[in-house]
């Protein structure tokens, strides 16, 4: 049984967060700005450098969300000090990407090249030609847009080719034998 939500979440000095009562969050960093509502039902207090969150009972819905407003407050902290990344890689002959402005440019056996505009907050950068690596200050921004490249070209399991992310392991299969 995990105990996340029973640990407070440390708030560094470059930061600055804002909980209404309503439990509206506002956190303030040196990368940016980030607000979200968070669960109304939920008892959010901020004493000194330290914000802890508790629960009015044990109801089942309660026990699920103070865990989930915990790692909210704790990611949008974590997002405006170090930010958050993804890192996906390019697996395949002639598959490339390629950065043009702040558009990503996608060469994946189509018979045309992808273009995908960076989302506002969100950046990619490429390294080589098929490495890709999605940086924001949104956790869920992040991931969301990490999932829209890959789902342009998901790892097949016969040859690999496809888009994965680094610490993806691809399951492979062995095909057809032959007599």
């Amino acid at each position: 049984m995990s105990r996340i939500g029973i640990k407070p979440v440390t708030i560094p000095a470059n930061v600055e967060v804002k909980i209404d009562k309503n439990n509206y969050a506002v956190v303030k960093g040196p990368k940016g700005q980030l607000e979200q509502q968070l669960a109304k039902s939920m008892k959010i207090e901020i004493e000194g450098t330290e914000i802890t969150v508790s629960r009015p009972n044990d109801e089942k819905t309660n026990r699920s969300l103070h865990g989930l407003t915990r790692t909210l407050i704790s990611n949008m902290v974590v997002g405006v000090t170090a930010g958050f990344d993804k890192t996906l890689e390019i697996v395949g002959v002639g598959y490339r990407a390629q950065k043009q402005g702040n558009k990503l440019v996608l060469n994946l056996g189509f018979s045309h090249p992808v273009e995908m505009e960076d989302p506002q907050g969100i950046e990619t950068a490429v390294e080589g030609t098929n490495k890709i690596i999605v940086k924001g200050i949104d956790k869920q921004q992040v991931g969301n847009y990490a999932a829209v490249i890959r789902d342009w070209r998901r790892p097949e399991p016969y040859k690999g080719k496809g888009i994965k992310y680094t610490d993806e392991v691809v399951r492979r299969k062995a095909g057809k034998t032959g007599k």
